[in-house]
C-alpha cells in the first residue's frame, strides 16, 4: 500500500497577501517558482501510481517545476470556490461579518454565477478525489498538487474527520505533506516539508 503525498502550489501574489483565490488563475511569484523547484529533490527517485493536479496554472506550473511528469488534471482538485469573497482577505470580510468563518460558514455565491461553496460541498469533491486515490494506492504512492484549503479538507476526510476539521491543518505554500497508515489506519507522516 502506497502513501498519499500532497503538494501545495508555490506562492502567488494573493497567497502572499492573504486574499482568497479560487478561480482567479494567478501565476506563481518568483519566490513561488523557487519553492516549486525546490520540491524536486524531495520527490526525485520516487515512482507514483498516480499524479493528479488541479487544472489551475499555479498548480500545473508547480508540478512542472517540481519535475513531475505524467500528470493528469482533475477538476475536483480545484480550490474551494470563494464566490463573492474571491480576492478578499479574511480581515476585509470581518469588517462586514465579524463572526464569519470559512470552515463553518462557507462562501456565498459571487457575481456572474461564480459559485461559493460550503465545507460539505468541498468535502464531496475531496471524497471523489479520495476514491481515485484509494483505487491507485495498492499500486504505489499517489501525489496530488493542489491548493491550501482544498488539501486541508482532503486531509480531514482521509483521516475520517469532517470537512470543517480541515481548519486544524495549516498548510504552507510550496510544501510536501505525506499521509500514510499505521496499523491499517490513515495518519499524518509528514507535514509542511521543505527541502
Amino acid at each position: 500500500m502506497g502513501d498519499l503525498l500532497l503538494v501545495r502550489h508555490g506562492e502567488t501574489e494573493w497567497s502572499r497577501s492573504g486574499q482568497h483565490t479560487s478561480y482567479t488563475d494567478l501565476p506563481l511569484t518568483r519566490r513561488g517558482e523557487e519553492q516549486a523547484g525546490s520540491l524536486a529533490p524531495l520527490l526525485a527517485g520516487r515512482s507514483f501510481a498516480l499524479v493528479l493536479t488541479s487544472p489551475l496554472a499555479r498548480a500545473v506550473r508547480t508540478a512542472e517545476l517540481a519535475g513531475l511528469t505524467g500528470t493528469d488534471r482533475d477538476a475536483d482538485l480545484h480550490e474551494w470556490y470563494y464566490g463573492t469573497y474571491e480576492g478578499v482577505t479574511t480581515e476585509e470580510i470581518h469588517r462586514d461579518r465579524p463572526g464569519w468563518n470559512l470552515w463553518t460558514d462557507g462562501a456565498p455565491p459571487g457575481p456572474d454565477g461564480r459559485p461559493g461553496e460550503s465545507p460539505e460541498e468541498v468535502g464531496k469533491r475531496a471524497d471523489r478525489v479520495l476514491a481515485r486515490v484509494t483505487a491507485a494506492l495498492p499500486e504505489g504512492d499517489v501525489l496530488l498538487v493542489a491548493h491550501g484549503h482544498f488539501l486541508r479538507v482532503l486531509t480531514a476526510r482521509r483521516l475520517g474527520l469532517t470537512p470543517a476539521e480541515g481548519r486544524l491543518f495549516r498548510l504552507e505554500t510550496g510544501t510536501v505533506c505525506r499521509l500514510s497508515t499505521e496499523h491499517g489506519r490513515p495518519v499524518i507522516a509528514e507535514w509542511n516539508t521543505r527541502a
